[in-house]
């Protein structure tokens, strides 16, 4: 309840409403409870972060893995992370602006290499490509998946999510085709 309560704290208000005091006023709760289970600010927000990322990755995790091909994959995220965009995965974003520790921001990283790592996996299999080739290229596109966010939240509706999914596809297929290409050497 305290970090539901945390994380429409930093919806509405940003991350640096976030504070103790305001969580134990919107909670209705005294601030000894709420230091009982977060030892500061920087602690709660840690976790808050840690439980919305993983609650997202879970579910673009379903999404992809159930996608048929490696195209389809980089669609299924694209698509997945923009339909999760319209609740709270705009949380992540506002999060995303304050800071972090240390510990997660590994976390991240962790999860970031996981990804491109089954991505690296599908492409290599797919196109007959060597992994040192593939890698760089997948880190680059799922990199591209924040900037569509990005731009979606300045117009945050179904049509610009398309268009936006369309770009992003467009760029995905011509980064694959080219990678399908043996390099000039």
């Amino acid at each position: 309840m305290l970090l539901d309560v945390a994380g429409d704290l930093a919806m509405t208000d940003g991350p640096e409403a976030v504070t103790m005091d305001a969580v134990a006023a919107r909670a209705g709760v005294s601030r000894p409870l709420v230091y009982k289970h977060f030892a500061n600010r920087d602690v709660l927000l840690d976790e808050l972060y840690r439980r919305e990322a993983r609650r997202l990755h879970r579910e673009l995790s379903g999404k992809v893995e159930a996608a048929d091909g490696v195209e389809a994959m980089f669609r299924a995220l694209v698509r997945g992370a923009l339909d999760a965009s319209g609740d709270r995965s705009h949380l992540l974003a506002v999060m995303r602006r304050g800071t972090w520790s240390r510990a997660v921001r590994g976390e991240q990283r962790d999860r970031d290499e996981l990804t491109t790592r089954a991505f690296s996996r599908v492409v290599v299999a797919e196109l007959g490509v060597e992994r040192a080739r593939a890698t760089p290229v997948v880190a680059l596109l799922l990199s591209l998946v924040d900037g569509v966010l990005a731009q979606w939240r300045l117009d945050p509706t179904a049509h610009r999510a398309e268009v936006l999914e369309a770009a992003y596809m467009e760029i995905v297929r011509g980064a694959l085709v080219a990678l399908a290409d043996p390099p000039d050497r």
